[in-house]
């Protein structure tokens, strides 16, 4: 029997622009103090996105059978409609209303290098949704999303006896050390990239042989160069496909 995964994560618009020169050709050096600057972006392109989006959507794809929980803003009608569309469950999220949902703008160079500007909209307000909504949970996610919403519901996942991952992405820097490190403590599995893996030891101070001892499994992806899984004291190389 399939087990039922609560994702508790971002929704997002993303707009993605190119640019179709080199930023550093356009931005002045000693003028970066008085910095106003417009970019031409002939391409651009509107996807539908967030942490919790993209999990809920690749898992539904894998069959598995998923709720995702999130916070939305009144536009969040053509997202609706197009997850109903793909028959994915839409019971628990949450219009804000007088709000707009997260929105991403995304602006790459010929270098591809990023400017993004990020309105969390009525992501904030994710602690509005509470674990418990949720009749069957057995296992759960908290990733990236407001700071209260992901603090509550790994308090909410740990209280209810739930396993969950505890997947920080972009939102580590949102939380000190004692709070990562208590989201650990929590945690049944971590994962996170590379880069994250190195702050999240530079903000606990903790080690990956430590945060790996903490929980069943530390998952760290590495790009290009494949994932390493830290559990039962042993570390398990996964090559690149």
């Amino acid at each position: 029997m399939l087990k039922t995964a609560l994702i508790c994560g971002s929704y997002a618009f993303d707009s993605i622009m190119v640019f179709q020169d080199q930023f550093k050709n356009h931005i002045l050096p000693d003028k970066v103090h008085m910095l106003n600057i417009s970019f031409l972006v002939p391409t651009m392109r509107k996807e539908f996105g967030g942490c919790g989006g993209n999990i809920a959507y690749n898992l539904h794809l894998l069959g598995a059978n998923s709720i995702p929980m999130a916070t939305v803003g009144e536009d969040f009608t053509p997202y609706m409609s197009w997850m109903e569309k793909h028959h994915m469950n839409t019971t628990h999220m949450k219009v804000i209303e007088g709000s707009y949902t997260g929105q991403a703008f995304i602006t790459t160079d010929m270098d591809d290098n990023q400017i993004t500007a990020f309105h969390p909209g009525a992501m904030s307000n994710s602690h509005e949704n509470k674990v418990s909504d949720v009749s069957v949970a057995d296992i759960g996610i908290v990733s990236p999303d407001g700071r209260d919403g992901m603090i509550e519901h790994a308090q909410q996942f740990s209280e209810a006896e739930i396993p969950f991952i505890f997947d920080p992405g972009q939102g580590m820097p949102m939380f000190s050390g004692e709070e990562l490190t208590a989201f650990v403590e929590q945690a049944t599995y971590v994962t996170v990239n590379d880069y994250e893996s190195q702050m999240l030891q530079d903000k606990t101070g903790l080690d990956l042989a430590t945060i790996a001892s903490m929980v069943d499994a530390l998952i760290v992806t590495k790009g290009g160069e494949g994932s390493e899984i830290y559990t039962g004291g042993e570390v398990i190389i996964i090559s690149p496909a």
